[in-house]
């Protein structure tokens, strides 16, 4: 009985892992959907770095900023109620 046990274990184990990976490929395709998804990138060689992020307090957009590029900085602010804003500068400490 004890062997039966674990292999129901293992069993359901693998179904809610399964179950999981379909739930999280359904929510991509949910916001890519609604234009909210990432951008493709080409050969999936992207710039994968985090960006340093400024928690601005509630009911403010907090604020992101990396080098993007060579020689760009890019700022990105959240907006729950439309587009983020977006700014790209110049930046010479960016490489």
């Amino acid at each position: 009985m004890g062997n039966a046990h674990r292999w129901r274990r293992a069993g359901a184990a693998v179904l809610a892992a399964a179950a999981l990976a379909a739930a999280a490929g359904c929510s991509q395709e949910y916001n890519d959907k609604r234009g909210k998804g990432d951008a493709p990138v080409l050969h999936q060689q992207g710039d994968d770095t985090p960006a340093q992020v400024f928690n601005m307090p509630d009911g403010f957009g907090n604020l992101a900023t990396k080098c993007v590029g060579h020689g760009y900085r890019a700022y990105v602010t959240t907006n729950s109620g439309g587009p983020s804003n977006l700014q790209v500068v110049s930046d010479a400490a960016c490489r």
